[in-house]
């Protein structure tokens, strides 16, 4: 089985959630960030979604980093 294309994850996560968990790499590329760097950085603030460590690999919940987009768009609406 071969590895989805880094352009699926945004347009994936606009028509459902992907049925695996999220790369830090698939995050930064959804988000359109700068770069991945800027994922370590919030996981670091503990300021982005909520993330976890499979070994030695940081994985995202792609239920809890659509909340964490919803809860962002509503703070900002406020």
């Amino acid at each position: 089985m071969t590895a989805p294309l880094r352009s699926d994850a945004r347009a994936t996560l606009r028509s459902g959630l992907p049925d695996r968990y999220l790369t830090p790499e698939d995050l930064a590329d959804m988000l359109a960030l700068p770069s991945v760097e800027t994922v370590y950085s919030w996981r670091k603030k503990r300021i982005g979604p909520p993330g976890f460590r499979v070994g030695k690999h940081l994985r995202y919940d792609p239920v809890a980093v659509r909340d964490w987009i919803k809860d962002q768009m509503t703070a900002d609406a406020a």
